[in-house]
């Protein structure tokens, strides 16, 4: 027989899944790695099996309820695809810079608001003159978000 295993009770021919085409196997009716492993992704099944190893996804699989399958095959496959890029931290350095990532936005997020504060306690009905008006920021300000250069007071991302 070429390329592909004969199904069961018909003539027609089917290419085996990832996973049997990689481990060198017939796939079976019923093979529990066929429908999360397409033959047009072999590089999925070669990863999650360099990581986790092919019996550990099979007892994976069949442990878990056959409509949480999906999911779990998405998960393996994320998590074995960080840990070849990245061995040491694997997802966990996504997750990492994601988490960062929220905090520097939450951080211009508070800014900007302790900015509109600022300009909506502003008196705009009096000319500005910088001798006059000394302006101390409020206590939701973070040291990061002013920077001082040549006596004047400059927000970070400007205004």
């Amino acid at each position: 027989m070429e390329m592909g295993s004969l199904a069961t009770g018909t003539n027609h021919y089917y290419s085996p899944c990832a996973a049997c085409k990689f481990l060198r196997r017939k796939c079976i009716s019923g093979c529990i790695f066929a429908p999360y492993f397409p033959p047009e992704e072999p590089q999925k099944f070669a990863n999650v099996h360099k990581v986790f190893g092919a019996s550990n996804v099979a007892k994976l699989l069949n442990e878990v309820l056959p409509h949480q399958r999906q999911d779990a095959v998405v998960s393996l496959a994320y998590q074995a695809e960080a840990r070849i890029r990245d061995p040491v931290y694997g997802c966990v350095a996504a997750i990492s810079f994601l988490q960062k990532q929220v905090q520097r936005l939450q951080n211009e997020l508070d800014a900007a608001k302790a900015r509109l504060l600022l300009y909506s306690c502003t008196d705009f009905s009096t000319p500005f003159s910088p001798q006059s008006q000394i302006i101390s920021p409020p206590l939701l300000w973070n040291h990061n978000d002013i920077v001082s250069a040549n006596s004047s007071v400059y927000f970070n991302g400007g205004i």
